[in-house]
């Protein structure tokens, strides 16, 4: 059973005992991520999440990480579009001693100067690494051409020059400015005293911001865009990717089985025509990027340098086919029983119900049951999949990235 309390420090508490487990997870949610930000301090989410484990006033990043490893626990942290989450998971005896470090790292940081230079410059090595990744290049490339204009296609990582701007007056003030109690969740999963952890926690990070100031942020209206860049590869990347609906929309689960249905499995419509049938790729698969406020569905496929244009016409053909055709009842309760089993699979671990149960509370404000997550798939009929399938089905609306080694007409390709 999830239970939810609001601390003393305004700071929500989402907590999930599982009795037969002997660990826990913990995880503090800032909802602070690449969305908050501007150009002058793109990447600063990111950068933060770095220091952090940089140092604090009670340990060095050294005594961080050791602290952790002593008691044979794990600690990490990433950074979203719309959210910063630092981790940590440990056997249920040795819960305290990790928290410890967590709210030490997020209310104690030093941001020494020293290591925001070192570490400015780790995060550039992160860009270059992502800029070599050609499938990582074109995903963030064909995200950005979704959300031009939109904070959702800011870049997380930011670049050289935005980080050459950030300084710790400006690195202090957006953590006093973002980092408030009431944007933050804790979040904890496994075998626990809820009594001792809702003690614990309750006057802790009294430190932060109590209140974040409210933001407006307008969604311009969408154009597709088309962007080729050309690397010395081997394989070219292509990513087409169209507007879609937000996390929390009533079509959720049906987007979710159509996705599934179009390119989530082996027996998927884009995997059987374009790897098996057309032999003309090894990676083919569709996905949904879903945010609080806006989302997108994206299509990706790995193929030779000459194969780009009969790659682009295969999906092309299929989105055609739905289009006309929509979908079978075999096929929606067969991506149902896969996405039903997805979801039981990545609940079946502590850090997997500590992420679910804090995401959904940051973002929205409530946790899905189970139950609810089940009658959602259960309830989509045919009728939501012709209903949610215009979203989709219509290659004029689609963005498109391709990593190739030579250029090539992208937008002819779409059109021609």
């Amino acid at each position: 059973m999830v239970k939810t309390v609001k601390l003393d420090s305004g700071v929500r508490l989402v907590m999930e005992k599982i009795d037969y487990v002997r660990s826990v997870a913990i995880g503090i949610w800032v909802k602070a991520g690449a969305c908050d930000e501007d150009k002058d301090n793109a990447g600063i989410s990111h950068y933060i999440e770095h220091m952090m484990f940089k140092g604090t006033a009670n340990r060095t990043a050294r005594e961080i990480a050791a602290d952790i490893d002593k008691i044979g626990g794990q600690i990490n942290a990433f950074t979203g579009k719309e959210a910063t989450c630092y981790y940590v998971k440990s056997t249920s005896e040795h819960y305290r001693e990790s928290a410890d470090v967590l709210v030490d790292m997020l209310t104690n940081t030093l941001l020494d100067p020293k290591d925001m230079k070192r570490e400015r410059n780790v995060i550039r090595e992160e860009i270059k690494m992502n800029a070599d990744d050609p499938d990582d290049l074109a995903h963030e490339t064909v995200t950005s051409l979704v959300f031009k204009g939109s904070p959702l296609g800011n870049s997380i990582l930011g670049t050289y020059t935005s980080l050459g701007r950030i300084s710790r007056p400006v690195m202090k003030n957006y953590i006093e400015k973002e980092y408030t109690r009431d944007s933050i969740v804790i979040s904890v999963a496994g075998y626990f005293d809820e009594k001792e952890v809702t003690e614990y926690f309750n006057d802790k990070l009294l430190t932060l911001t109590a209140e974040k100031e409210p933001k407006k942020v307008e969604i311009p209206e969408y154009k597709p865009g088309y962007r080729c860049i050309t690397k010395d590869i081997e394989q070219t990347h292509i990513c087409m990717a169209t507007k879609a609906i937000s996390l929390y929309d009533d079509r959720y689960y049906a987007l979710s089985i159509l996705s599934n249905i179009m390119g989530g499995s082996m027996s998927s419509r884009l995997f059987q025509n374009i790897r098996e049938e057309k032999g003309l790729a090894y990676s083919v698969y569709s996905m949904n990027g879903l945010f609080s406020g806006d989302g997108y569905f994206n299509i990706y496929a790995g193929v030779s340098h000459d194969k780009v244009q009969k790659a682009i016409g295969a999906v092309v053909e299929e989105l055609d086919i739905l289009e006309k055709s929509g979908v079978t009842e075999e096929e929606l309760d067969s991506s149902r029983e896969q996405m039903k089993a997805g979801n039981i699979f990545s609940m079946e671990n502590v850090s997997g119900r500590m992420f679910k149960n804090g995401k959904n509370t940051l973002l929205s404000g409530r946790v899905f049951t189970e139950d609810e997550v089940m009658k959602g798939y259960d309830g989509v009929t045919l009728d939501d999949i012709d209903g949610i399938k215009e979203l989709i089905c219509r290659p004029e609306n689609y963005s498109v990235a391709v990593v190739t080694r030579n250029s090539v007409n992208v937008m002819k390709m779409m059109r021609g």
